[in-house]
């Protein structure tokens, strides 16, 4: 009559013939009020009402008494029952909620009433793992009910394992799980639990994605190439994944295709290629580490390069490994190798290293380094000299001395000229140019003249005009 909606009242009056025992007549009271969800996906336990009703049943484990002369509710309770056991579509797990009417009873409401996460949940708590993870097949549900209904809560109650035991025994293939298990993946990932990542990866035999958290094992918050000396074990899995990768891979290509969609593929040749940079980067870090641990090492950077990184980081460490031996030569072996193996620009890492050494004032290293570039064999004609230019354009304040021995070391007199022009030497520049064929002389001590007028250097000023 007043027109107010009678839910509450249904629900009020369900609740009190739960309460009561009499669970067939709860179910007709609360169909009246309870409205099976628009999306069975949603990552929700549907509505508050629903979960009431569960948590009621739940907590009032007891064996139902039905009254003798009730005969009609008990077989109306059984059709029921069997109705629900129909709707769940799997077996049930042996034990507690296959026996008990009350567990039957909630399993009615989730199914009517609640969502599929709430299903799931419900398998979860009553240790009915496998049940879960068949619901959530049957229903083809999304990846975040198996993360927010299974995953979660199997890694949070020390029950991994468990899951991928059961994941496999359900599909050894893990075909229909690689949805699920990449979104776990990614979900770990987010969360920065690495080491849960770890374990998935090697279950799922995802060796490409396991090599690549291994890596990150290896470089994640190392200050220093003597905190990684103490990590190479990592380098060593990276390998064995990888490895492994391959053997699979040849084992494969011999049978047919195989499905593994949810793996991360990659050509023989890059994973080669990442073996061999495994292998380089084993030999820097070795390297680097006796250098750091006989005080050699010099260079102090706040972020440590590794050949995991960018061609920037491959150049830092090219750089890294010349300037920290005890000599250039010392380590000039490796670092070529890491040039060549990643076709890096030579030019600007000896250019780097150069510059790093003049800031150290240990000119007789430039020296030592353009003897190693020229003895490599692959340095074009100006390379040696390009290093020295690009060096002097940055420092005008090298001693004296030093500075005559760097031009001296230089191949071509037009480079010397150039160098002696950018120190303002312009006599010594006046020198060489002199000895130049005679047109270029003339060019040049031309040149020279006007350097020398707008410097105010009348000596050479009055003798280059007087040569000319």
């Amino acid at each position: 009559k007043s027109g107010l909606d009678p839910g509450g009242a249904w629900h009020a009056w369900g609740m009190a013939c739960l309460k009561a025992g009499n669970l067939t007549s709860a179910r007709e009271k609360f169909n009246r009020c309870l409205k099976p969800p628009m999306d069975l996906n949603q990552l929700n336990h549907g509505s508050r009402l629903v979960q009431d009703v569960v948590q009621y049943l739940e907590s009032t484990v007891k064996p139902v008494l039905i009254a003798d002369d009730d005969y009609f509710a008990t077989l109306r309770e059984l059709e029921a029952t069997l109705r629900t056991r129909s709707l769940s579509l799997e077996m049930m797990c042996e034990g507690k909620i296959q026996h008990n009417s009350y567990y039957q009873e909630c399993l009615f409401y989730l199914h009517s009433y609640g969502t599929n996460l709430a299903i799931i949940s419900f398998y979860m708590r009553h240790d009915c793992m496998r049940e879960a993870l068949l619901h959530l097949l049957n229903k083809e549900s999304p990846s975040e009910v198996f993360i927010e209904g299974i995953f979660i809560p199997s890694y949070e109650s020390g029950k991994l394992h468990m899951l991928e035991n059961l994941l496999e025994t359900i599909d050894p293939g893990l075909e229909s799980w690689g949805v699920y298990l990449i979104a776990a993946c990614k979900y770990l990932q987010r969360k920065n639990y690495y080491h849960i990542l770890y374990e998935l990866q090697q279950f799922m035999k995802d060796h490409v994605r396991a090599a690549m958290t291994c890596i990150r094992f290896f470089t994640h918050g190392a200050k220093s190439y003597t905190e990684l000396g103490g990590k190479q074990a990592w380098l060593l899995k990276i390998k064995d994944h990888l490895k492994v990768y391959l053997q699979e891979v040849s084992r494969g290509s011999g049978r047919k295709k195989m499905a593994f969609t949810f793996r991360k593929k990659m050509s023989a040749t890059d994973v080669s290629r990442h073996i061999n940079t495994v292998d380089l980067q084993m030999e820097v870090t070795k390297f680097l580490h006796q250098c750091e641990s006989s005080g050699a090492s010099q260079m102090t950077d706040s972020s440590l390069p590794t050949l995991f990184g960018n061609n920037n980081m491959k150049t830092d460490v090219a750089c890294k490994v010349i300037l920290e031996g005890k000599n250039i030569e010392e380590g000039f072996g490796i670092a070529f190798r890491v040039l060549q193996d990643f076709q890096l620009d030579a030019t600007e890492v000896y250019s780097k290293v150069a510059k790093q050494l003049v800031k150290q004032q240990k000119y007789s290293e430039i020296q030592q380094l353009l003897k190693c570039v020229n003895e490599s064999g692959v340095a074009a004609k100006n390379d040696g000299d390009n290093i020295i230019l690009n060096c002097l354009n940055e420092f005008k304040n090298i001693p004296a001395e030093d500075l005559d021995n760097l031009i001296q070391d230089m191949d071509s007199d037009e480079n010397k000229i150039q160098a002696y022009m950018m120190c303002n030497k312009l006599r010594s520049a006046y020198l060489v140019s002199v000895r130049q064929e005679k047109a270029r002389a003339v060019q040049l001590v031309q040149h020279v003249r006007q350097l020398a007028e707008s410097s105010g250097d009348h000596v050479v000023k009055a003798i280059c005009a007087q040569w000319l």
